[in-house]
């Protein structure tokens, strides 16, 4: 540890998400000794975000079983938490946080790992059935309702509204997705992994409408039991989720002086201001190979809060991480490295596209910027290395 932080300061993370968590984890791990306050919006202890699409809401895994840390390790971090309370407002040049209980918290180092907040339609959330998915209580309500339910609509087609659809289908539902896009996560992995992604949907009885959006919904003694398209169609729906993106939570940071361009803007140490650095989905940087970036991914916010800690306890280290995602939909496991999003060229290198297993690069003309598997884990560490090494595309065969 670098003399940064002294063993009197006090550093304040608020998010008590993975990124946050891992802030705290790390300061502790290299040696911080002063005081630690963390600040959760929920209040429950720190718990993870991926299994709530998947495992929690078909109702294989319970809350617990999310947990990021056990009693022993979050009592090992000797921290203060503040558990369902949320920051009200920042004065950035005092580094001083009001929470919306009225209690302020001063603080030498602040950590803002406070995420993204679900986008809503402008209709129709007051109605039972319309649900969003983002915390452990929204994947319990929507849990309960499609066990009761036979119909689901999903509006949007990306990484959260795909799982869902894949385990209401496994849950016996008849379900529908709605995106104004030609195909699922096409904007993320391009057009021929999206094409592939219709076809897997399809196969299992999805009913996809493309190029369409929502207009209304249709109800009866406050509860959704239809959902009206711009052209017309009207799906049955006893449960819709609403997964058309999300927002960085900033709203509390309106008037700090923080550049809120997108999400919380920091510089390559994950800096947003003197003292004060972002770290997960809130987080924006420049990345030395991808240009700016904020990655809405599980281990980026883990790497990020360790790089976030390590910038205030006096490193000046980049933050250059290889991206990474996952996804699983179905029998499908499909994981990436780098970029994979954009006008990129896309070569199969391992398997077959219309097959069960394939491995694929992509490539921006000059090497390799980033890497796919489909069903093939042990392919993406190997490709991982072509993304790092940034292979020349004309060798890629």
């Amino acid at each position: 540890m670098t003399d940064a932080l002294g063993p009197d300061a006090h550093v304040a993370v608020i998010g008590g998400s993975a990124a946050g968590l891992s802030a705290a984890e790390t300061l502790r791990r290299r040696g911080y000794a002063g005081r630690l306050t963390i600040v959760g919006a929920e209040a429950r202890d720190p718990y993870d975000r991926p299994p709530l699409s998947k495992q929690v809401l078909r109702g294989t895994w319970e809350p617990e079983q999310i947990k990021l840390f056990n009693a022993q390790a979050l009592a090992c971090l000797r921290a203060e938490w503040h558990l369902g309370v949320c920051a009200r407002s920042l004065d950035a040049e005092g580094r001083s946080v009001l929470l919306d209980d009225g209690r302020q918290v001063d603080c030498d180092g602040l950590v803002i790992a406070t995420g993204v907040q679900p986008r809503r339609l402008p209709f129709g959330h007051e109605l039972v059935g319309v649900h969003v998915l983002r915390t452990v209580d929204d994947a319990l309500a929507m849990r309960a309702r499609l066990r009761k339910a036979r119909s689901l609509v999903v509006a949007g087609a990306g990484f959260l509204g795909a799982e869902a659809a894949a385990v209401a289908r496994e849950m016996g539902l008849e379900v529908a997705i709605v995106d104004p896009l030609p195909a699922p996560l096409v904007r993320q992995l391009g057009p021929s992994v999206a094409g592939k992604l219709v076809s897997l949907h399809a196969a299992h009885g999805v009913n996809l409408h493309s190029g369409r959006v929502i207009v209304s919904f249709e109800s009866a003694e406050g509860a959704v039991h239809g959902v009206v398209l711009d052209d017309g169609t009207t799906l049955k729906a006893d449960a819709v989720l609403v997964a058309i993106g999300s927002e960085p939570a900033v709203g509390w940071l309106e008037d700090s002086g923080l550049d809120l361009t997108d999400g919380v803007v920091c510089d390559e140490f994950c800096l947003a201001a003197p003292g004060i650095v972002a770290a997960g989905d809130v987080a924006s940087w420049p990345h030395p190979d991808h240009g700016r970036l904020r990655v809405e991914h599980r281990l980026n916010a883990t790497e990020q809060g360790a790089a976030a800690a390590g910038t205030l306890l006096g490193d000046r280290v980049p933050f250059a991480p290889v991206p990474y995602f996952w996804t699983d939909q179905y029998d499908c496991k499909i994981q990436a490295y780098g970029r994979t999003a954009g006008e990129l060229d896309f070569r199969v290198v391992a398997g077959d596209l219309h097959g069960q297993r394939f491995a694929a690069l992509y490539g921006d003309g000059a090497g390799v910027v980033g890497a796919l598997t489909w069903n093939m884990p042990k392919m993406a560490v190997t490709l991982r290395k072509s993304v790092v090494a940034r292979s020349g595309w004309g060798l890629v065969s």
